[in-house]
Formats: structure tokens, C-alpha cells, sequence
């Protein structure tokens, strides 16, 4: 699966650090041309600096934004001719009780993993119909089962998976293939960079991220599951016994999750 990516044009958001990131190196090397987008410039300037590679095209965009996403998909085609596979990556984490959260954490998660999702998919689509391509969405095990103190950030990969496998089913007989990853726990700034209560960043993570499944073999498995046009992808033991265990024993999953997150570092359910 090395070669399949060669000459391909692939475009991925929120790439200037964390999964993303990884996934542009890992494309890069494989011979592919690259568009990333990032919301800060100067992370995107840096990362040019260190790659210094011809396929590497960054952009400065905020997904939230329709006319950033218009935009960035207009320059991509601009820069390389064509597009084959959109990878949505970009998002963003909460950590706060629900009765406790300000609601505008709330609609900041739907506009960054939801809409951003919606807005990069309509403008891309014209053109992955011409490459018969792929569109991918990183979402989570959060996608599956709601999480506690993660309510804007479960209910925005629900909205998410919902939309992407609607669209699959409507690209069933046009050559496109629609997926979505659900990685687990991966070192990343993910939780770092997750808002509280009041929306801003908690600027530390409850896990121990040395133990944690690197960036790199994450993007090394998404980028497997694309080639192989697979329809979903779920990376960790934990995140398929839950999606599994849910269907059947969904009371007993609700006291087991309820138990993983109260034991979390300063976890919101302790209180």
C-alpha cells in the first residue's frame, strides 16, 4: 500500500501539529502532494521550515469559518490540479459537567468537529466525484457512546459519523469512499488544548501521553484503512469492546465509563 498514495493529491485539516501533522510527514514520504491547514501561521511557517518539501502546500484557515474552507479547497486545486482524498482532522476536546459548562463550549465543538466537517466535505466533493477519491473523518470511541464531561465533544463526533455515513450511502454507486477513524488514545495536544468550563484551553492532560499510541502509528493505520477504502476503523482493544459491549449490555457500559472518567486525574465527576 507504499505506492498508493504517490502522486495523489491529499488535503488534511488541522495539520500543524499532533495526528495531522504526523499524517502529512507520512504522505509526504510516500510520494504524495500535500495541503494542510492550520488556524495558527506561525505553527504553519515552522512546519514548512522543517520540511522544506515541494509537495507540502500550507494554508492558513479556520474550518469554523465556511468561506476559510471554500478557500482552502479553491487554493489546494489552485496549487496541484486536482484533489483525491480529504482527510478531516481538525477538532477540538472538552472537559466540564454539563451544569457547569458555558454553552458557547458547546457550539465552538459543533463548528469545529461538525461544521467544519460539513463545510470541507461540500466544497471538496465536486472534485473527489472527479478522482473517485476518498473523504475520511477522524472522529472517536466518543462518536459511539457518549462521554461524561465531554458532552459537546460526543454529541459533535455523533453528528459527524451521522453525516459521513449518510453521505457514504450516497456515494455508494459514484466511486467515492466515505469513512471515519476512531484512534483511541493517541499522544497528541488534544486533551492540552481541551476547553473547560469556561472555554478555555485546560492546558494539561489527565493522562500519562508516554503511554499512549504515537502519533505516527496512528497516521500509519489511518492512512492503511484509506488505501484499502475500508468503511470505518476502530484502533484500540478498549474503544471496539465498548462499541461492541454497548449494543448489548448498554446499562453496565454506562456504570463502567462513568467509573473510567471519575478516576481521571481532577476529574469533574468527583466533584
Amino acid at each position: 500500500m507504499n505506492n498508493y498514495f504517490t502522486q495523489k493529491t491529499v488535503l488534511i485539516t488541522g495539520a500543524s501539529s499532533g495526528i495531522g501533522k504526523a499524517l502529512a510527514l507520512d504522505l509526504l514520504n510516500r510520494g504524495a502532494q500535500v495541503a494542510i491547514c492550520g488556524r495558527d501561521e506561525n505553527k504553519l511557517s515552522e512546519f514548512e521550515q522543517l520540511v522544506q518539501h515541494d509537495n507540502l502546500f500550507t494554508v492558513r484557515a479556520d474550518v469554523s469559518v465556511e468561506e476559510d474552507c471554500k478557500l482552502l479547497v479553491e487554493k489546494t486545486i489552485a496549487r496541484f490540479g486536482k484533489l483525491d482524498v480529504l482527510i478531516n482532522n481538525a477538532g477540538i476536546s472538552m472537559r466540564a459537567l454539563f451544569e457547569e459548562v458555558d454553552l458557547s463550549v458547546l457550539k465552538q465543538s459543533m463548528d469545529i468537529n461538525f461544521w467544519g466537517t460539513v463545510y470541507c466535505c461540500k466544497h471538496a466533493l465536486p472534485h473527489i466525484l472527479a478522482s473517485k477519491g476518498s473523504i475520511a473523518g477522524i472522529s472517536s470511541i466518543a462518536g459511539y457512546k457518549g462521554l461524561p464531561c465531554r458532552t459537546g465533544y460526543s454529541s459533535s463526533k455523533f453528528a459527524m459519523q451521522g453525516f459521513l455515513e449518510s453521505l457514504r450511502i450516497e456515494m455508494i454507486e459514484r466511486g467515492v469512499n466515505v469513512l471515519w477513524i476512531s484512534p483511541g488514545f493517541v499522544a497528541s495536544n488534544i486533551r492540552n488544548t481541551a476547553l473547560n468550563a469556561a472555554g478555555m484551553a485546560q492546558t494539561e492532560t489527565p493522562l500519562d501521553e508516554s503511554k499512549l499510541m504515537s502519533a505516527e502509528e496512528c497516521a500509519a493505520r489511518i492512512l492503511q484503512a484509506i488505501a484499502k477504502r475500508k468503511r470505518t476503523l476502530i484502533m484500540s482493544l478498549q474503544g471496539k469492546m465498548t462499541v461492541w459491549m454497548n449494543k448489548f449490555f448498554p446499562g453496565f457500559v454506562d456504570r463502567q465509563v462513568f467509573k473510567h472518567f471519575a478516576n481521571e486525574p481532577d476529574s469533574p465527576l468527583k466533584r
